[in-house]
């Protein structure tokens, strides 16, 4: 009967021990709560997911509403005014629903791209300036310029490849609306 007393209390005594391990282990060596960590990282999921289904809305209302270039220029072609409008009101939109969502810390990222002709670097400053256009037509029409900012992507990410004929090259001389967490 000791023996079976004896070997109760001792385990007991090692699940708390093993136990107290484990909460100080919620602790990492900086001071940092893990449990924090986990929750941030779980949010940062979240984020994630949220970002992944606004991205696909925002690409597809991007490519509805794309106004065009003239070529080799970061000069609006005519006929775009109401297709920024329409975009910038959706970009509005999509940032009254995350914040009805208790989202916070997010920005609208407008990239421009060009086709894979001529130099590399002036391609990137070109679509830099084709953003920066962009940004400021959507500010015009109701977006926060606080909630934006331009990028210049050059042929980077090229939506149609190969870019060999004018229709294609075309298509890839664009710009993209992504929100950013």
């Amino acid at each position: 009967m000791k023996i079976k007393f004896l070997a109760v209390a001792l385990c007991s005594m090692l699940a708390t021990t093993a136990n107290a391990g484990m909460f100080d282990d919620l602790k990492n060596a900086k001071g940092g709560d893990l449990a924090g960590q986990v929750k941030g990282k779980a949010a940062a999921t979240g984020n994630q997911k949220i970002a992944a289904q606004v991205n696909k809305k925002l690409l597809a209302e991007a490519r509805k509403n794309q106004c065009s270039f003239n070529s080799g220029t970061d000069e609006l072609a005519a006929g775009c005014d109401g297709k920024a409008k329409r975009l910038a009101k959706i970009i509005v939109d999509v940032k009254k629903s995350l914040q009805a969502q208790g989202q916070t810390g997010f920005k609208f990222i407008v990239s421009g791209h060009t086709d894979s002709s001529g130099d590399a670097a002036k391609n990137k400053e070109l679509s830099l300036r084709r953003a920066q256009v962009m940004v400021k037509q959507l500010v015009a029409n109701g977006v926060n310029d606080g909630d934006i900012e331009a990028v210049g992507m050059g042929s980077e990410k090229l939506w149609v490849k190969p870019d060999t004929t004018a229709a294609q090259k075309a298509k890839n001389r664009r710009y993209e609306v992504q929100v950013r967490f």
